[in-house]
């Protein structure tokens, strides 16, 4: 059989099985385009419930000529149609919206959202404070069925935190996640356009709020809110898309002025007349396209993949041991789900006995989409290197498709399972809590392993994905860092940044540059480093994912916060024991808001971080106020290391970016 032939039974192989796809999961998505709207014309297309369209725009508790009659109004506009949020494909939805809210008084209110649901009728007496959300029943209910994005211009809650800012609304009006646009030259009440766009992929919605441009459309702009969150734990597979909106004593005219939506997933319904027509054929030629198609794979890969790899770790006088995936199959007890240590973002980890030698095995899921990508990352990098605060790596293993990487086990596990405040991890309920002595150690080895990366290896490495969970603990509690699937190597020692189409990290630990410049730097894995060292002195999530009453949800803001206030040393973990040196807490403190500065130039390098640790040096100087995000960040007049500096004009915009 020639290539040729082969080639061409492939693609007639994918192309049938693509048919079959379709026929029995038809794709079902919403898709439309109201840009402008049209009076009258676009009725048809839509719920209205106190709203309308007039003056091509939608005007949610309208009237233009008479204040006095929008006080104490609520209303809803949504479009008629529902659509399938969910089903055995993943999800996924954008939406994209010109918003004006034009004040009658001063101070206006209430606000504008942007909503799911499954009903489309509006609440009774959700006017005022309740954004045409919930009511006082329904509110904090979990039969409210309703989950928003709302644009709030009035302060009605001790929980909001002032009166222009955006928030992620479950059943309820007291956002989940809340974030001040000020900082981000957003004004709600100014009368002005703003383009919103809500993204909601692999269960997580993004908002983007930008001033639209002469030309209607929103300027470039990094996200202002994004949160993980699973929605069909909270709606049915239909639901209506639209928006609500409310007035009290104080009023203002809510407008939408344009509004595209599209949604996307795989339909679980089956329409099995076509498959059972051509069922016989299809199986036929389907199953001969496939075995081609595996036969070829497996060969291209044994041919390409292996060799590559194992190339790749044999150039270091310190590569891993190599070893056979039956040596790791009797170690771990053929993956038995009772040798399980915990799961990441790219396969499981599971214990395992070599020996006499106890080892950890991480089996690199064959559904993580970069897989191969990963495990070569991983191993060609760590390989290399030894570092006390680094985890050792000793081995891997290609076979069979599996991808398994050995370490060295960490009897403690990882940071995150003690530094947490009032949560426990299934069978680690009950663990110590860390003294400062321990935590300071902790965030003394990191840093440690950090510099070693950046300044100590022939050529500089950025881990690109520091946390509490990639960090182990031996049976001193020695501080290790591990998890270098996201590493990347910086070849020449001049270049501080790696270029990526993908915007790699975990939510809460990544600067705010990173949505920009989809770019990794010295700065963004100090950056990372700098929450790391917040949330291990505080006890807290980065996110404060369980907490409604914070700023921002974020550890840093709320850190700052405290600082302006001069209040740092109330934010340290209450459950702490032992010997307490308040000074050395706030210094450890204002050392990490200085790592997480929003300029990347005003971080300190790690070089910096460790004679402020040891002593040998005061922390960097602090504005009182928590500085805003500007791009392009401008760089100070002068700075003392100019090891890890951005290189100038290296840090300009990149385009066509995706989430990780």
């Amino acid at each position: 059989m020639s290539r040729m032939q082969v080639s061409s039974m492939r693609r007639s192989a994918v192309l049938l099985a693509l048919l079959h796809f379709c026929a029995v999961n038809p794709a079902r998505s919403l898709n439309f385009s109201y840009t402008p709207f049209r009076d009258h014309i676009n009725d048809k297309d839509f719920l209205f419930e106190n709203s309308r369209i007039y003056l091509n725009a939608v005007q949610v508790t309208p009237d233009v000529s008479n204040e006095a009659s929008i006080m104490n109004q609520a209303g809803r506009f949504l479009y008629k149609k529902r659509f399938k949020l969910w089903g055995k494909g993943k999800a996924s939805f954008n939406s994209t919206f010109v918003l004006k809210i034009d004040p009658k008084t001063n101070p206006s209110g209430e606000g504008l959202a942007f909503i799911l649901t499954e009903s489309p009728t509006l609440p009774e007496n959700s006017e005022g404070e309740w954004l045409g959300i919930v009511n006082a029943t329904s509110n904090g209910s979990a039969k409210a069925k309703i989950v928003a994005v709302e644009f709030d211009t009035r302060k009605s809650y001790a929980e909001d935190v002032d009166d222009n800012h955006v928030g992620l609304d479950i059943n309820s009006v007291y956002s989940i996640q809340q974030v001040p646009l000020f900082s981000y030259g957003v004004n709600l009440s100014s009368g002005t356009n703003y383009t919103v766009r809500i993204e909601y992929a692999n269960q997580n919605i993004t908002v983007f709020v930008s001033q639209t441009n002469e030309t209607g459309e929103g300027m470039e702009n990094a996200p202002v809110l994004s949160y993980t969150v699973n929605l069909s734990a909270y709606l049915s597979q239909e639901v209506y898309v639209g928006f609500s909106a409310s007035t009290g004593n104080k009023t203002q005219l809510n407008c939408i002025r344009s509004w595209e939506f599209n949604s996307s997933h795989i339909d679980e319904d089956s329409n099995l007349l076509w498959v059972w027509i051509m069922v016989p054929v299809v199986v036929l030629l389907l199953v001969t396209g496939v075995s081609c198609y595996f036969f070829w794979t497996r060969r291209g890969e044994k041919e390409d993949v292996l060799p590559r790899i194992q190339d790749e770790i044999q150039t270091t006088s310190m590569a891993p041991t190599k070893f056979k995936l039956k040596e790791l199959q009797r170690a771990t007890g053929r993956f038995n789900p009772k040798n399980e240590l915990g799961k990441g973002g790219f396969g499981t980890v599971y214990k395992g006995l070599l020996g006499d030698k106890e080892i950890a095995v991480k089996r690199v899921s064959k559904n993580s989409r970069q897989g191969k990508q990963e495990f070569i990352a991983e191993v060609t990098t760590i390989g290399s290197l030894r570092h006390k605060n680094l985890v050792k790596l000793i081995g891997w293993c290609y076979e069979s498709h599996e991808l398994l990487i050995v370490y060295e086990f960490m009897p403690n596990g990882s940071l995150d399972r003690f530094v947490y405040r009032d949560e426990s991890l299934g069978t680690e309920m009950g663990k110590p809590t860390l003294s400062w002595e321990r935590r300071r150690s902790i965030i003394f080895g990191v840093a440690q392993a950090l510099d070693y990366l950046h300044n100590g290896c022939e050529k500089r490495v950025l881990h690109r994905d520091i946390k509490a969970s990639n960090i182990m603990l031996d049976s001193a509690f020695i501080a290790r860092l591990g998890d270098f699937g996201l590493a990347r190597t910086i070849q020449q020692s001049n270049l501080t940044h790696h270029s990526t189409n993908e915007i790699a990290g975990t939510p809460g630990y990544m600067a705010p540059e990173t949505f920009l410049t989809g770019r990794a730097t010295v700065e963004t894995d100090v950056y990372a480093f700098g929450v790391l060292m917040l949330e291990v002195v505080c006890g807290r999530r980065p996110g404060n994912q369980n907490e409604q009453n914070n700023y921002n949800n974020s550890i840093v803001y709320w850190l700052w916060d405290l600082y302006s206030r001069g209040r740092i040393l109330e934010a340290v973990d209450s459950r702490m024991d032992g010997d307490i040196d308040e000074d050395d807490m706030a210094c450890v403190l204002m050392l990490g808001l200085s790592c997480c500065h929003p300029n990347p130039h005003e971080r300190p390098s790690m070089r910096t971080v460790l004679m402020v640790l040891t002593r040998e040096d005061d922390p960097p100087a602090l504005p009182q106020e928590r500085p805003a995000f500007v791009w392009p960040a401008m760089p100070p007049s002068f700075k003392d290391d100019t090891d890890s500096n951005v290189a100038e004009g290296q840090m300009t915009p990149l385009t066509d970016l995706s989430g990780r």
